[in-house]
């Protein structure tokens, strides 16, 4: 995974108090790193099949592995770090959000839905596989990220774990990801203001980002003051992560970005680019990154990665 237009190089306090210069590398390797982790939980997690559900299980691999920025996963990993949560643990809960991420894009990509025949520079699972199929894998991928928050082995306090089903199921449900893409749907080709199109992106998109910051926290037992600072950061980060999409939906080619490029544009669908314009929505999305840093102040050094991914998401070109 590589970062164009990231910064060279930028200054950072250690809690020694000492000045030390942390290049782009270090985010970009800790992005390969954490990929490659949740990777080998992804493939421990969904294992093959043999008999008649097997295609079932091959194409719940196939839109799952190889393959997306593994963001969502990084919040975990790098909010469970703060408070010294097992990896082994905290790679269980990214595996699990990965899984209901790819199942909501599987949908997403459904000749009822958006339509796209691209997802990740590869046919999408409709395409590679067939629509029932798809729809089938959707379904099972989001039952098994269930499964897996529920399950001992991704927390020994039963409490933790309950909290992280219900705290995805608010973020997953009507009044998150699915009841944004339903506003999604229902406005196409209409005029949305401002307002309305960052409520319509913080459900569809930023409370799946929200929660994967929380995530931490909560499988940290943190208290309610440090999980509050990580839901604000996630909501910041989530809604500067979509204007970026939205910018590169109009400025991207298809081959960058690994999905079909002007699809929104030229299906009407309400972004902050329409709302603002080009270069007023680039302001916007560069100003909520930094706003989401700086939620961040209270954890010192130990957030210096997520600083950094702020900045991150509105420059990247893919």
């Amino acid at each position: 995974m590589t970062i164009q237009g990231f910064y060279d190089a930028r200054l950072a306090v250690t809690s020694d108090g000492i000045v030390a210069v942390r290049t782009g590398t270090d985010l970009t390797r800790a992005l390969a790193e954490t990929a490659d982790r949740v990777e080998s939980a992804l493939e421990y997690l969904l294992p093959t099949a043999e008999g008649a559900e097997a295609r079932l299980a091959e194409s719940m691999r196939y839109a799952t592995l190889g393959g997306g920025k593994r963001l969502r996963a990084f919040l975990v990993m790098q909010s469970a770090s703060l408070f010294s949560v097992s990896e082994t643990c905290a790679a269980r809960v990214a595996a699990s959000i990965e899984m209901l991420h790819a199942y909501s894009l599987v949908h997403d990509d459904l000749p009822a839905m958006d339509d796209d025949d691209l997802r990740r520079g590869k046919p999408s699972a409709h395409k590679a596989f067939d629509e029932a199929t798809a729809i089938l894998a959707g379904d099972a991928l989001q039952c098994r990220a269930f499964e897996i928050l529920a399950e001992a082995d991704t927390h020994s306090d039963p409490q933790a774990r309950c909290e992280l089903v219900a705290a995805l199921g608010a973020a997953a449900g009507a009044r998150g990801m699915a009841g944004g893409q339903m506003i999604d749907m229902v406005t196409e080709g209409q005029t949305l203001d401002g307002p309305a199109v960052t409520r319509l992106q913080a459900l569809k998109t930023g409370r799946l980002i929200q929660f994967s910051c929380e995530a931490g926290a909560i499988l940290g037992r943190a208290p309610a003051h440090q999980r509050h600072l990580l839901a604000a950061y996630g909501r910041d980060l989530g809604a500067a992560f979509q204007i970026a999409d939205d910018l590169l939906d109009v400025e991207g080619d298809s081959a960058e970005i690994g999905k079909t490029a002007g699809k929104d544009a030229a299906a009407g669908k309400a972004t902050m680019v329409a709302v603002l314009g080009v270069e007023l929505a680039r302001a916007h999305a560069d100003a909520l990154a930094n706003q989401a840093a700086h939620h961040l102040d209270g954890f010192g050094e130990k957030a210096a990665l997520l600083r950094d991914l702020a900045a991150y998401v509105v420059q990247r070109r893919s």
